[in-house]
């Protein structure tokens, strides 16, 4: 395996994301999907969906540029017949992780880890039924906690569920940061709303409020490499044992004018139409792998992470002489500031 590939800001690309396909299952009111917009179709497979042999082809040759990890996404991956089969054709000494709504995790959770997935991240909004058929437009709230007890069974722990932090969401953090402390295997990611690429902008929150919040509940905080994430460490007492103290770890991640996050990014993405894309915000950058020969995906990649932006999408636009100048229109959207409260 070679040196990784670095882009002109000195970032090494060693990960990748892969969206198996555009359908999903819910209709989550803030989707983005993987920054294509809600292009959610019919559920049955697409002709423009990447072949299982394209997939692994991909892997197998960013993996020889330094590509250590990849992350497999949606739409939801898992409506996919071939998923295990993509995972147990990664290449050896590749970190694989999913994303996924989990409910298809109790028929297959344990096939995933046989061939070979390593964690599994759970979309959950809310741990109320019906503030999450709200969010969701679904009314799978039981499957979904089908499959993360399924995904702990078959040894994919930590399950981190994924929550996205916005103002129909903020009244649920107290509560799912109290789950996650109180639950073993379990862990939170936050996830600051985006609302360039999903609209609404109303309802996005004042993400710095969150992080003071939790570092006020926090017994300890520390930082993760990818993207300088913050980690906080909530304790709670046990349920069952006032002599027994759990305790959950919850993540932010907050791309949003956040120029450290962008500086730690490690990772581009695959397209579900077999395009490589160098940052999610970023509707210009698509590069087609063409028949997607090795040589075209290696000269694709090459390029994508040559071109990779500084900053979060088009906020930074590159002009004709080389320089890179802020655009001001991606910077008017009203914020609002509430913060998370156990009575909203």
């Amino acid at each position: 395996m070679c040196v990784p590939l670095e882009d002109e800001f000195g970032r090494a690309v060693t990960g990748i994301r892969v969206s198996l396909t555009d359908r999903c299952n819910f209709d989550c009111v803030y989707c983005h999907n993987e920054g294509l917009g809600d292009t959610r179709g019919p559920m049955a497979p697409q002709d423009d969906e990447l072949q299982t042999d394209d997939v692994v082809r991909i892997l197998d040759v960013v993996h020889e540029f330094g590509v250590d990890a990849v992350k497999f996404t949606g739409g939801e991956p898992l409506l996919r017949e071939d998923v295990a089969e993509i995972v147990r054709r990664t290449p050896d000494g590749m970190d694989v992780s999913l994303t996924t709504n989990g409910t298809f995790l109790p028929d297959r959770a344990t096939e995933l880890a046989d061939a070979g997935l390593e964690r599994v991240n759970v979309s959950q909004d809310a741990i109320d039924p019906e503030a999450f058929a709200e969010l969701t437009k679904s009314g799978a709230y039981d499957r979904v906690i089908e499959g993360v007890e399924a995904a702990l069974d078959a040894g994919l722990a930590p399950v981190k569920l994924n929550m996205v932090v916005m103002e129909p969401t903020a009244g649920y953090v107290p509560e799912m940061v109290d789950h996650v402390a109180t639950s073993d295997g379990l862990q939170l990611q936050l996830i600051e709303y985006m609302p360039e690429i999903s609209g609404h902008p109303e309802w996005a929150i004042d993400i710095d409020r969150v992080h003071d919040w939790l570092a006020d509940q926090a017994t300890r905080i520390d930082h993760r490499e990818m993207h300088d994430r913050r980690r906080y460490y909530v304790s709670a007492d046990d349920a069952d044992s006032a002599q027994t103290q759990s305790e959950g770890m919850v993540e932010i991640v907050d791309p949003v004018e956040n120029p450290t996050f962008c500086a730690n990014c490690h990772r581009v993405r695959v397209t579900h139409d077999g395009k490589f894309k160098g940052c999610l915000n970023r509707h210009d950058d698509h590069r087609s792998m063409g028949t997607m020969t090795r040589e075209e995906i290696a000269d694709t990649f090459r390029e994508t992470v040559a071109e990779r932006v500084p900053y979060y999408g088009e906020y930074m636009t590159k002009s004709d002489d080389g320089t890179w100048t802020r655009n001001d229109a991606y910077h008017t959207a009203p914020v609002a500031d509430s913060p998370p409260a156990d009575d909203d």
